[in-house]
């Protein structure tokens, strides 16, 4: 929308040029209804600012209550600060929900402008800069809000929230908290709780290297109120001070269950102990509540019968992430022996590397699946939207319509799907397939030779093997789902070189056998996705020349998130060329995740990403990479949306904050949202510099991690 082209300021409906154009083809000949719903694309500052002093017309369409009503203003990362002002100041009374998470680059002077928006109900300042003293000034003037998110940074006092604040806490039902330093936050206020999201993400140490205690500080200890909870959500980063925070809280679930509670979901990574006052937790949730969502630590289910107590209701999300959950103990306690569970929407299996399986105890990786238990899955789980199986090995044997990819074809209503590499690979060599590479071709492992990116020619993805081929069974499979949104394809052994709170990973396993049978062909058949929205790949070893890519960009025009992870061999980088070709397609593109060994960012790369005009974040992570300077700075200049630039490669302190500098010098006023972090991915400091990254990127864009059926849909917004 280029300003809604011909329209004038004039109090005529229309442009007297754009009047003359045949049969209402012009943009103000739609109905009202139309415009409204292409208005609604448009963001909220752009739409008051500017569009709404076009025409008399569209001044009136832009203050309709269903565009003014709602406010999202994450990730418009044009929104400085005098247009958020400006913003509050023309409609802030209207506003009803407002949401400005991840609006890091806004200072707290301008988010206390929140408070002139008298009528909000919901309003979501996770990420934003607030201090106890503004938080409490906002709150008192929020007479109507029931539904809050911030954030508890070191230095919040609870004590500093006058009584006009904790009046207006006490009529929360929804709040979301992320937790940088041990706090109850304003859970205490609260005294009318129905859904709480705990987001814990403090760190062990201070800048300084102090070791921080997980006791709460005086003050803070007052009991949380739950009587009224329906919704218990927490989600731990590593570290053993998150852990012990999060017990704190759940010493008050312990006491007295919520009998509403219906959703209960914790996600620990690593091992959680269980405590007294956990196992009477779970007793008292099997006595007295019937769930329908439910996540808990790997090492509360495993070796539990406590799953056959549960008692659910119309369940819509699961996850056993991790656990050793057998196959028979799925069906039997979860599904109930086939039992419809048509409400499923969501399921978490990944890294449970024995649930299609009988046997828990008995199971090798190389073995092959229970095809029956998958079966029952299926059946039983026929509505699925969401499904993990990643980080697992599950191979199928041999038998017609018994693999794995057959049988996920009959879930038709499949919107995002992660699978491991090697669980698409046919379950016998092909005939019409060329033999795998011999692994006396194979590069090393541990040491690689860096190799220059040449100008080999790429072979089109349509021709000879590196098209689609009907028989493969992962082609039937997404030409069954044809409206998938998100695909992840990842390998069993992977894991990402960049570190969450501890030094960069520096070896890897090798990956799957079976993975070696999976390589361009099969990433060409993604092209057959056209709604395809977000995609990554992860340890695909035997990707060539990565042909398949180019099928991916030429046919996935709604692709918005690409990363890409350890293709073909470690050693060498053989892609380039066809990466080149497939990001001049990406016209929608807005996150670049790229993480490969010797991958050197240089001028081709760079002129290449160029060609993708909406592109706004960019992750680069290459453990003995290289980059040229002169080739980033003239791609920021070239690509004016890039709002976060992140560059971990093996170049030398030095150069990389000559070059963070530069950036920063050369485009950060006019970009107010800009992040830029380059440092060396093995240096000893890398644990600092990731703390100080806005939490939405680092979240979502700069950490590896898969991302389907993480949470329970429609979680918060």
């Amino acid at each position: 929308m280029a300003r809604c082209g011909d329209i004038s300021n004039d109090d005529d409906d229309m442009h007297p040029a754009a009047a003359g154009m045949a049969d209402g083809v012009h943009l103000l000949g739609f109905s009202d209804e139309i415009l409204l719903h292409i208005l609604s694309h448009v963001p909220s500052t752009d739409l008051i600012l500017n569009v709404r002093r076009t025409c008399r017309k569209l001044a009136a369409l832009c203050l309709d209550k269903s565009l003014i009503h709602t406010v999202l203003l994450q990730k418009d990362y044009q929104a400085s600060e005098d247009k958020v002002r400006q913003l509050v100041k023309e409609i802030g009374r209207e506003i009803q929900q407002l949401s400005m998470a991840g609006c890091y680059w806004l200072p707290g002077s301008t988010v206390e402008h929140v408070a002139r928006c008298r009528s909000l109900v919901k309003v979501n300042l996770s990420g934003c800069h607030l201090t106890s003293l503004r938080l409490s000034k906002m709150l008192s003037a929020l007479q109507h809000l029931r539904s809050l998110a911030i954030d508890v940074s070191p230095g919040f006092d609870a004590s500093q929230l006058s009584s006009e604040c904790k009046a207006t806490l006490s009529r929360v039902r929804e709040l979301k908290q992320t937790l940088f330093t041990p706090s109850y936050g304003v859970v205490p206020c609260c005294t009318s709780l129905e859904k709480l999201l705990l987001y814990f993400e403090i760190l062990d140490r201070t800048r300084e290297g102090a070791i921080l205690s997980g006791q709460l500080m005086v003050g803070q200890s007052n009991v949380p109120h739950y009587q009224n909870l329906r919704v218990f959500y927490a989600r731990l980063a590593p570290g053993y001070i998150n852990q012990e925070v999060v017990r704190l809280y759940l010493a008050v679930l312990s006491d007295r269950t919520p009998q509403n509670l219906h959703a209960f979901l914790i996600s620990v990574p690593g091992s959680f102990a269980e405590s007294g006052a956990t196992k009477n937790l779970l007793d008292s949730m099997a006595r007295n509540v019937a769930l329908d969502a439910l996540q808990l630590p790997k090492s509360w289910l495993n070796g539990s019968s406590l799953l056959q107590h549960m008692k659910f209701n119309n369940p819509f999300y699961f996850s056993f992430s991790r656990c050793t959950l057998s196959g028979g103990h799925l069906i039997q306690q979860v599904i109930n022996g086939g039992k419809d569970l048509r409400s499923l929407a969501s399921l978490n299996l990944s890294g449970c590397v024995h649930c299609l399986s009988p046997d828990s105890l008995l199971r090798k990786a190389e073995d092959d699946i229970d095809s029956s238990i998958l079966e029952t899955l299926v059946a039983s789980c026929c509505n699925l939207r969401h499904l993990n199986l990643s980080a697992a090995h599950h191979h199928s044997s041999e038998g017609l319509g018994r693999h794995l990819c057959q049988l996920l074809a009959r879930l038709r209503h499949l919107r995002s799907l992660s699978l491991p590499v090697c669980s698409v690979a046919d379950s016998a060599p092909r005939a019409d397939r060329a033999p795998a590479q011999p692994a006396m071709h194979a590069v090393p492992r541990g040491f690689g030779k860096k190799v220059r990116v040449g100008v080999q020619s790429c072979p089109s993805p349509f021709s000879g093997q590196a098209g689609p081929q009907p028989s493969s069974v992962f082609w039937s499979l997404l030409k069954n789902l044809p409206f998938l949104e998100h695909l992840e394809l990842i390998g069993s052994n992977f894991s990402s070189a960049m570190p969450r709170n501890e030094p960069a990973i520096r070896n890897s396993l090798p990956p799957c056998s079976r993975a070696q049978s999976v390589g361009d062909s099969e990433v060409a058949a993604i092209g057959q996705l056209a709604f395809l929205r977000h995609l990554t790949l992860a340890q695909l070893p035997s990707v060539l020349t990565g042909s398949g890519l180019v099928s991916i960009g030429l046919q996935c025009q709604q692709l918005r998130s690409l990363s890409l992870a350890n293709l073909g061999m470690m050693g060498k980088v053989v892609y380039m060329p066809a990466l080149s070709d497939m990001l001049k397609h990406c016209k929608r593109l807005r996150d670049l995740r790229l993480e490969q060994p010797y991958f050197s960012a240089n001028a081709q790369f760079f002129q290449a990403l160029s060609q993708c005009p909406s592109l706004q974040r960019l992750c680069l992570v290459s453990r003995s990479g290289t980059l040229q300077p002169d080739a980033v700075l003239a791609f920021m200049a070239r690509c004016l949306h890039v709002v976060m630039c992140h560059l971990f490669t093996g170049e030398s302190l030095a150069t990389c904050k000559s070059l963070q500098q530069s950036l920063l010098r050369s485009f950060q006023a006019e970009r107010p949202a800009l992040n830029v972090v380059i440092f060396p991915l093995l240096h000893e400091g890398l644990t600092d510099v990731i703390r100080d990254v806005p939490l939405v990127h680092l979240d979502e864009i700069t950490l590896f991690k898969s991302r389907v059926a993480e949470e329970p849909p429609n979680l918060w917004w």
